[in-house]
């Protein structure tokens, strides 16, 4: 039973961590995890026990690591090597439960601000960029020189943008580089003037400029990848970057370009097609994603609200990862929004191993909100602190007495009328709604109890004092196969 629910220990032990990544060796240990720069982190914070977080493919690498920075700092290293949701987000409730001062994330990371305050550095990763490959690439499908275009890559190639634009420069005229957003340090102040933030990344525009003017090149991804499409940080920028621009990736190995429009439309249908399926669902199940980025506690409130206002019942469920297995213990469940950092929230899954499909918060938002903009004119936004409010992007609901809330609507996939939804307060908790049964009785009503009337089986019955008092007698021994007063033969 507790495997329907949560992972049991023997199956922690007994997973294979992931592909297990190629060992780097030991003389190019320094350059490739920038050892240096951490040990002057760790020394300047004066940290005696500092908590190392390693994805999958890394953790071979995680014992060499951990010894060479106790080494050279004389401070205390634990690694982290199993996270309770993505290896993407800082593990800062297992650094705090190791007594860490301080917190080095290893590999691809979100960049989402955490929940606790606790120093953090990253250690992005710096793959090998061929510029020459990558300039000419870019002249191949940039031919205008005053065309704007913005240089975006994979977090491992972040570094060798600058260098890239320094190429690109003497020929075309509006080239806009991005580089990471980390969180600001604990206690710091936000920089004047702020660029702009989008996609886990800093844009430094010019005065009067927007980010929709521009088309990308993308460095990244490789030709040996079987799907790209499991990218999370590529799908990220599809989904959100202006669907008019031009989109180009480019292998920084080869620079072999794609054009990723098609992609992009691909990822845009397949998320209008969930956001009618949120809005043909009576019962939504919220799963929680993270427990270390911040504003989750505010975001998962939101949802429910929004559940709330259109006429839905929620479930709020903290499973851990998703699983199938997990998840089919909730068949009332008509869809689920998994309240996950960004890269979490489009994780890919394995097609047709959930019963059910799983949301982002912001097709939630787009289906409960009336006054969410149609398709084509809002944004999507792959950051659930996008919906809330203080965000730019932000969109309150409606008035319960608003014209939005009675505006027929047609689902695309079943062709029926939806009814409109009826405006429930916020203050009024739907656990305490009471439906008479026609026996008089009254009792809660509750998604899992209408389904659960709805099926033919419903369980062992008790039948309290209507079966008469016996003693105890010895059962059959043995095992389902072979019982002990059954025969050989």
């Amino acid at each position: 039973m507790e495997s329907m629910f949560s992972s049991p220990a023997e199956a922690a032990l007994q997973r294979e961590a992931g592909v297990p990544g190629l060992l780097t060796p030991l003389p190019d240990l320094d350059r490739v995890y920038e050892l240096e720069r951490v040990a002057g982190f760790i020394r300047d914070l004066g940290c005696e026990r500092v908590a190392l977080q390693f994805p999958d493919q890394l953790l071979g690498d995680a014992v060499a690591v951990a010894a060479r920075l106790e080494e050279t700092t004389g401070s205390k290293m634990f690694i982290l090597g199993d996270t309770a949701y993505g290896s993407c987000c800082m593990d800062v409730l297992g650094a705090e439960q190791a007594g860490a001062q301080a917190l080095i994330h290893f590999g691809p990371a979100c960049l989402s601000p955490p929940a606790r305050p606790l120093p953090v550095a990253f250690v992005l990763g710096q793959r090998s960029v061929a510029l020459e490959l990558c300039v000419k690439a870019f002249e191949a499908q940039n031919p205008d020189p005053k065309a704007p275009v913005a240089l975006l890559s994979e977090p491992a190639c972040a570094h060798a943008l600058e260098a890239l634009a320094t190429l690109l420069r003497p020929r075309y005229l509006d080239l806009l580089v991005s580089s990471p957003a980390f969180p600001l340090p604990v206690g710091s102040l936000s920089p004047e003037p702020k660029p702009l933030e989008r996609f886990g990344r800093y844009f430094s525009l010019a005065p009067g400029r927007c980010l929709e003017e521009y088309g990308a090149f993308y460095v990244g991804g490789s030709e040996a990848s079987p799907d790209p499409d499991l990218d999370p940080d590529l799908s990220r920028l599809l989904l959100g970057w202006a669907p008019g621009r031009p989109f180009f990736s480019c292998c920084p190995d080869t620079g072999k370009t794609q054009d990723e429009g098609a992609r992009a439309g691909r990822l845009r249908a397949r998320r209008r097609y969930l956001v009618e399926r949120a809005r043909d669902a009576h019962v939504v199940g919220l799963l929680a994603g993270t427990l270390g980025v911040a504003q989750h506690r505010e975001a998962l409130a939101h949802l429910r609200n929004l559940t709330q206002a259109a006429g839905k019942r929620s479930y709020v469920l903290a499973l851990g990862r998703p699983t199938p297995a997990k998840l089919a213990n909730f068949p009332e469940v008509d869809v689920f929004v998994l309240l996950a950092c960004p890269l979490g929230a489009l994780a890919p899954q394995l097609s047709g191993s959930f019963f059910r499909p799983i949301l982002a918060p912001c097709e939630l938002e787009a289906a409960c909100n009336p006054a969410w903009p149609p398709p084509g004119l809002a944004p999507h936004l792959t950051h659930y602190a996008d919906l809330l409010p203080g965000s730019p992007f932000h969109v309150p609901l409606p008035p319960p007495e608003s014209e939005l809330w009675e505006t027929p609507d047609v689902s695309l996939i079943t062709g029926d009328l939806r009814p409109p939804p009826a405006w429930k307060s916020s203050n009024d908790s739907g656990s305490l709604a009471l439906t008479p049964r026609p026996q008089l009785e009254l009792a809660e009503s509750s998604p899992a109890a209408s389904f659960l009337s709805s099926r033919s089986w419903q369980g062992l019955e008790p039948r309290l004092g209507q079966t008469p008092v016996t003693e105890a007698v010895s059962g059959r021994r043995g095992i389902a196969i072979a019982y002990e007063d059954e025969g050989s033969g």
